[in-house]
């Protein structure tokens, strides 16, 4: 296969890695009745352990390592702490064992007859398969689940998953980075992405550099490595020169890390949030009777620019932050940075100190007390400010009344379901103030 096919850092068949030691994926239904036994018997158990073993000693991608691994499943067996018969906790326990000697994401064992049906005889189940997780990507839109205009003309991308359709997801791609080539910054939303396909990553990540610039080379056992480079033609154009913020967590793995890791090493932004999970190994599922599916690593990516990977390590942000708080830190710096080009024109340097307010209010809220609130309510003109229900709310004519936010401690409120317009309260006064308008209205108190 060759790197601009569906090479996956996570899985052969796109399934999703969950940044936890015992992941779950979502899998096409089984074409037949298989299922699991009830019960594993001893002969059973011993069975899929020599099998794994097997497995292990012949392809896990760290050849120094295959002893150790087989080892421990070995004294642990020996210990007892695979005598059960349910395969759900067999498949759970060996997981853990794995996961815990090797620290390697992609290492772990799954209970599930239909996964192994399919694994036993994958070109029958081509078909379905393909169908399958076709489905699944128009369902979700290949994983671009949210466009937005922020506050400023940021434009913000969520990808939830990095699937891949070919002649299919590049299209959905570049509607996407249409809409974010109009934005003065981007912002890209990993958090929670488990990983998908390279094909996609490459995709996305090619809009931000020249053509045919190395990205990674993949290595696996005695196989020629194979290199992947960005992509010479995209539909939608480049992206570069524009500032670039991506969103990460404890739950951004594999073909989302890779991403996270393009940003990083080759300075296309900043990485906003906490360290990711570090799962980067190439990893193939392989049948293990009586009804389980090993998923092992055989290969592993080397950076075109670090000479190594994020495995067992993750990606460090370049400024750390609570994952909740993330997507506004992104903003502010965003806004921050608009705001520092020198010969901004008056508007956009008003829209983007207008943008910073809202921003920097939301990520540190501004209390005012009652009895500071309460005196402010009135008449002004053909405008009244009442209080109610904790608030004060704004009411312009025969409009219906608006809740006041504080923004700052000095009067200035968001007024509720107009992000253009800004009421001031001097005690004195009602200012109303426009996004757009160069002086603000001034009624007096009546």
């Amino acid at each position: 296969m060759s790197p601009s096919a569906d090479r996956l850092i996570l899985a052969a068949t796109a399934l999703w890695l969950v940044a936890s030691p015992l992941p779950s994926f979502a899998q096409p239904p089984a074409s037949g009745a298989a299922t699991s036994p009830a019960r594993l018997t001893a002969a059973e158990r011993d069975a899929a352990l020599s099998s794994i073993q097997a497995e292990l000693q012949r392809t896990y991608v760290f050849p120094e390592q295959r002893a150790a691994l087989v080892e421990r499943l070995e004294r642990e067996r020996k210990a007892g702490r695979y005598t059960v018969d349910s395969p759900a906790e067999f498949a759970e326990r060996v997981s853990a064992d794995l996961t815990e000697a090797s620290k390697d994401r992609h290492l772990y064992l799954v209970n599930d007859a239909a996964r192994y049906a399919a694994a036993k005889a994958p070109r029958a189940r081509e078909t379905e398969t393909d169908a399958y997780w076709r489905q699944r990507a128009l369902r979700e839109h290949h994983g671009l689940t949210e466009l937005r205009v922020l506050p400023g003309n940021v434009r913000y991308l969520k990808v939830s998953g990095f699937h891949w359709v070919q002649d299919e997801t590049g299209t959905a791609y570049d509607d996407a980075l249409r809409f974010l080539k109009d934005g003065d910054a981007i912002i890209i939303d990993l958090r929670d992405n488990g990983g998908g396909a390279h094909a996609a990553v490459r995709y996305l990540v090619s809009h931000f550099l020249d053509g045919d610039v190395p990205l990674l080379t993949f290595v696996s056992g005695s196989k020629p490595p194979e290199q992947s480079r960005t992509l010479e033609h995209l539909p939608a154009g480049r992206l570069m020169g524009k500032p670039l913020y991506v969103l990460i967590n404890p739950r951004v793995a594999s073909a989302a890390e890779e991403f996270a890791y393009h940003v990083q090493q080759l300075k296309l932004g900043e990485l906003i949030g906490t360290r990711t999970a570090g799962a980067a190994n190439n990893n193939a599922l392989v049948p293990v009777a009586p009804c389980f599916v090993l998923s092992v690593s055989r290969g592993h990516p080397v950076h075109a620019v670090s000479q190594t990977n994020w495995e067992g390590v993750g990606i460090a942000p370049d400024v750390e932050t609570p994952p909740e708080q993330a997507l506004e830190v992104a903003q502010s710096r965003a806004l921050k940075k608009l705001l520092a080009n020198p010969g901004l024109t008056p508007a956009l340097r008003s829209g983007y100190a207008w943008a910073q307010t809202t921003v920097e209010a939301g990520l540190h809220p501004v209390s005012v007390p009652a009895r500071a609130l309460k005196p402010l309510a009135g008449r002004f003109g053909p405008n009244e400010v009442s209080w109610r229900d904790g608030a004060l709310w704004l009411r312009r004519g025969g409009r219906p009344a608006a809740r006041l936010t504080p923004l700052t401690a000095e009067g200035l409120f968001s007024v509720e379901g107009h992000e253009s317009l800004r009421a001031r309260l001097t005690g004195k006064a009602l200012e109303l103030l426009w996004s757009d308008a160069p002086e603000p209205a001034v009624f007096a108190r009546d």
